[in-house]
């Protein structure tokens, strides 16, 4: 075998390992992130809180800010006191503490001050979408799982449909890898698993469908902003925290993108304690 030969064999080498470790990867952490929201109360308010923190350091690590200690150190107490006020169940404290916690960081970020204040503002979005999506006991948990898997199932479907189907790019100048084969496949995926629900009666077929839809398309462009971000300023991978699959908001960002998208429009239907009605029943 030629040296121009074996550059390619190696290649898919490298390429076959890390999508097995991607694999066994997420048959770790799926089921581990399942069991914790349908637990829910202070498990999954701990656990976002904690993804939260992860998202908002990372953020700061790509626009060059991670070694301003006051942005860092200001955020992370915001977002912990949000999540504890999430907890105990004050929604209003943990808003204000996110309020405080974002004029804190921009306070201390002379430099850069748009960009870290944007991700507090991400990361402290996507702690309290996950929590007021949960935070309503008959339906919180199977509105969430549906945020979850239509996240999912768009990833998986889309990374197989343009690996299998190639052809034209999305967006390459922001996002090189990723096709237009893969957009429509991570949809049709994810039309499947909003039929699903309806099956198994937790959900109208219109309502459902075009909730999966949308929820698809959101959690495609939130990875496409999330690239654009890495983009603009050099980074491939937010961190390597995750075995073969990155950082925290390589792996959340379509989750985020939708999850908010999610809350807003479950709050301005059921309030706040019935987001996940909202969603849901119709």
């Amino acid at each position: 075998m030629t040296e121009g030969e074996a550059a390619p064999a190696a290649v898919a080498e490298r390429g076959s390992r890390n999508l097995m470790t991607r694999v066994i990867v997420a048959m770790v952490l799926a089921p581990a992130a399942i069991a914790i929201a349908y637990a829910g109360g202070w498990m999954w308010t701990a656990l976002v809180t904690l993804a939260a923190i992860g998202l908002y350091v990372e953020w700061l690590m790509i626009v060059g800010a991670g070694r301003k200690r006051g942005a860092v150190a200001s955020g992370v107490i915001a977002l912990a006191i949000a999540g504890l006020c999430l907890t105990l169940g004050w929604i209003d404290a943990s808003l204000g503490a996110s309020a405080l916690g974002l004029v804190a960081v921009a306070l201390f970020s002379p430099e850069r001050r748009s960009w870290i204040a944007a991700g507090f503002f991400y990361a402290a979005a996507a702690e309290i979408g996950s929590v007021l999506v949960r935070l309503d006991q008959a339906w919180g948990f199977v509105a969430l799982m549906l945020i979850l898997l239509v996240v999912w199932v768009t990833d998986i479907g889309g990374y197989f449909a343009g690996r299998g189907i190639g052809g034209p790019k999305l967006w390459p100048r922001v996002s090189p890898k990723k096709t237009w084969a893969g957009a429509v496949g991570g949809f049709a995926a994810s039309l499947l698993v909003a039929e699903a629900f309806v099956a198994f009666g937790l959900g109208e077929t219109g309502p459902t469908l075009l909730l999966g839809a949308v929820l698809s398309i959101v959690s495609q462009l939130g990875d496409l902003f999330e690239s654009a971000v890495k983009r603009r300023f050099g980074v491939k991978d937010s961190s390597h925290i995750i075995p073969g699959h990155g950082g925290l908001l390589d792996r959340l960002d379509g989750y985020v993108a939708a999850v908010v998208l999610a809350a807003i429009f479950g709050f301005l239907r059921g309030g706040v304690d019935g987001v996940g009605r909202g969603l849901m029943v119709w």
